[in-house]
This record gives structure tokens, sequence and C-alpha cells, in this order.
């Protein structure tokens, strides 16, 4: 079973993959760069929205190292990045060495991937683990409340959930709110704007079988949608579903 620094090796070393299902027990972390100028809107966009944006880490600025997993290099560790000018994806790197200078702040959010684990315990089947792919990721129709320059939609993650195990994956991601916490809204997709749940905006589709329920959490890639939204100069971000691997056991963040 492969561990979080194995894990992130592997990345380092040019593996491009989702990382849902990699290092179990341990958390995954959304991630978002900025420079200092946008450093304390983006930390108020996260204080002001976290359901979708639980900060778990914040790096001094020009640091790529985080508490979170000693040694680990933010430039390289991660799977696939995202480098965005005036709100548009410039470049997909699996290495952010060359766009990194000493003006830079990390945010590492937290992800519902943590609580993926405990759920498969649990018996509840995750989709997108079962087939392989990446977890299904939409823009929704709710506003994300406003920070200075930054604002946008909500970004939920959506799970199919067998009808008689909804109540137990809410109880279960409920234990985690520094990583999204309970779902946001389930059933009726419509309801957030989200009009054809085979093209999601992120990740990969997923098959919702008879007898199964699309149960949504909010995700961590709401802050790629405020910077398309928000068109700051300059960010950079981890590839939706490519995240960063931690060393932080699952549970650390249960309540």
């Amino acid at each position: 079973m492969t561990g979080p620094a194995e894990a992130r090796k592997r990345f380092r070393d040019g593996l491009r993959v989702p990382t849902a299902g990699y290092a179990p027990g341990f958390a995954q972390a959304n991630m978002i760069i900025v420079p200092r100028e946008y450093a304390y809107e983006t930390l108020l966009f996260g204080q002001r929205n976290p359901k979708p944006c639980p900060i778990i880490d914040v790096t001094d600025a020009g640091s790529p190292h985080t508490a979170l997993a000693e040694g680990a290099d933010l430039r390289t560790d991660l799977p696939a990045y995202r480098v965005w000018r005036d709100g548009e994806l410039a470049d997909e790197p699996g290495d952010i060495t060359a766009y990194w200078n000493e003006d830079l702040v990390t945010f590492l959010i937290g992800c519902s991937f943590t609580f993926e684990t405990p759920m498969l315990a649990a018996g509840i089947e995750i989709r997108h683990l079962t087939t392989g792919g990446n977890v299904s990721m939409y823009q929704t129709n709710r506003p994300c409340r406003p920070a200075g320059r930054l604002s946008g939609p909500m970004v939920v993650s959506m799970r199919p959930i067998a009808a008689g195990r909804v109540a137990d994956a809410v109880r279960i991601s409920g234990q985690f709110p520094a990583v999204h916490g309970a779902p946001v809204h389930i059933g009726e997709p419509e309801a957030l704007g989200i009009e054809d749940l085979s093209t999601p905006d992120f990740g990969d589709p997923v098959e919702i079988r008879e007898g199964e329920v699309p149960v949504f959490w909010a995700c961590g890639v709401t802050p790629q949608a405020a910077i398309m939204a928000s068109r700051p100069p300059f960010a950079i971000t981890h590839a939706p579903g490519y995240m960063f691997v931690t060393d932080v056991p699952d549970h650390t963040y249960a309540v």
C-alpha cells in the first residue's frame, strides 16, 4: 500500500493521475498559490466561505514547504498543476518550479478525498474509485461571499450513493468539518443549477444507477471558479482531482 511520501515521490518523478485512493488513511489537500498582494483576500475568502474553502495551512511568502508534510515540495510533489493568467488557464504543468518566486503564498484547503477512506470502511461505494476515474465536480448557482477582489460560485463534488446509505454518508462526512464536512445538497441537481450530471465542469462523469441518489459536497476547486470569475493577474492551483497528499492521518480532522 502506497504511503504519502512514496505517493509524492511518484508524482515528483512524473506520474500524472488523480490522487483519489492514493495513500489511504492520510488527508489530501486542494491548493491555491497567489502573489502576496492577493494573500489577505484569499485568506478572507476562505474565512468567509469555510464550507468549500476550509484552509488547513498557509505558507510563508516564498516558501514551497508545508507543516502538513515534512520535506515535501509544493512545487513538484503534486501530479498536476494549473497556471492562471488574468483568469485564463495558461498552462497545466507537472512541475511549477519555473513559475516560482519569493512573492508567492500557498494556501492548502481541505479535500473530501480525506473522508472517502472511512466511507469505504463503512461499506459505502465510492464510484470514481471503483471505476478508476476522477470525481465529478460542478459549478453551481450558489454564489460565495466575496472578499475584496475575489468572488465566484461554489463548486461541488458529486458521489452517487445508494438511497439506503445516504444518511450514513452524511453522518460520516459530517465528522470531518475541516475537509468540507456533510453534504450541501442531496438529489435534485437542478436546484444547484446543474443541468446535466453527465457533463461535469471538472473531473469525469460517473454512472448513477437505479436506487442511487446524487449527493453533493462543497469542493475545494471553488477558488479556481473564483479565479475564473475575478481574473487576478496570476495564480497557480492544483489540477482538479490531482491533490497534495499530506502526512496527516485522516482521523486528525475528525471531530
